[in-house]
């Protein structure tokens, strides 16, 4: 007896996986060689002359009376693109490849809740659940988000003087005693940082603090430029309050002034600094977009 099999099944299994690998391979698509940094680059956008990744693996954020580290297990990465206009002025484009234009790994404040909240009158349901979540949970993360667009100035860049990058940021405060939209700064209200790699001009009581264009090189092409050992600084700039911090009405209203009264929260211009070490990388559009495969 003989058994006639049909072949249509094994074709479309065939073809399917064929065009899975297909798709697999295009979705794989990146850049390769020295441009592997820029993979989240808008490089398929023409009107983009240059890609760009800062990478920050060392310094801190006073704020306040806080102040966050940051180490190469918790970096920050500034990324996107830009092109000059007619007035040699730069505009600057976001990641746009699906990755986020300012990735910042939460940072450990020291201290925890312990050290983050001020509860001095606290009493009743409110000191006791306080007292139950550092029991469990005292470790608090802030995280620096994006509040509105950055901005970058090549020029100021390139000499190393004047504002390099203008970076209006909040930070999210998490810990499951503060809710989830405990935040210093806001979208209406950011803390806005405008680095420089040269030297800042704060109002008192901070002293002026200098930065550093690190140790620039090209490769062979110069179509890729790199500069380990940058540093971006700014100590000019004011802290909003937090906002928001804890569940129910009265409770945001009395943990929020918690947060703030510890932190000396508003905290004006000439007592925050932000100190930004690492790597900073560009690369030519059209060469970032030849080397994808």
């Amino acid at each position: 007896m003989r058994i006639r099999m049909s072949l249509k099944p094994v074709v479309a299994a065939a073809v399917s996986v064929g065009a899975l690998a297909i798709t697999s391979s295009a979705m794989a698509a990146a850049p390769t060689g020295d441009f592997v940094p820029f993979k989240y680059c808008p490089y398929s956008n023409t009107a983009v002359q240059t890609c760009l990744k800062n990478t920050t693996t060392s310094g801190s954020f006073t704020l306040g009376n806080a102040t966050v580290p940051i180490t190469s297990s918790t970096p920050t990465v500034l990324q996107g693109a830009y092109s000059f206009n007619n007035d040699g002025s730069t505009t600057f484009f976001g990641a746009a490849n699906g990755g986020s234009t300012l990735n910042a790994t939460p940072l450990k404040v020291p201290g925890g809740l312990i050290g983050l909240v001020s509860t001095g009158g606290w009493s009743g349901v409110l000191i006791d659940l306080f007292n139950a979540a550092v029991a469990s949970v005292n470790d608090v993360y802030a995280t620096a988000e994006l509040a509105g667009s950055p901005q970058f100035d090549y020029i100021n860049y390139l000499i190393a003087s004047g504002t390099a990058f203008t970076l209006p940021i909040k930070v999210h405060l998490t810990n499951p005693f503060l809710g989830s939209s405990c935040y210093i700064g806001s979208n209406s209200n950011p803390i806005t940082l405008r680095l420089t790699l040269g030297t800042t001009s704060p109002p008192a009581p901070n002293s002026p603090i200098s930065g550093s264009p690190g140790d620039p090189f090209t490769n062979a092409s110069g179509t890729y430029r790199a500069a380990p050992n940058t540093r971006l600084v700014d100590n000019a700039f004011s802290v909003p309050a937090a906002s928001n911090c804890g569940y129910l009405p009265l409770d945001k209203l009395v943990i929020t002034a918690g947060v703030n009264l510890k932190e000396g929260l508003p905290s004006a211009a000439g007592k925050n600094t932000a100190i930004l070490q690492g790597t900073a990388e560009t690369g030519d559009r059209a060469a970032v977009a030849a080397s994808v495969h």
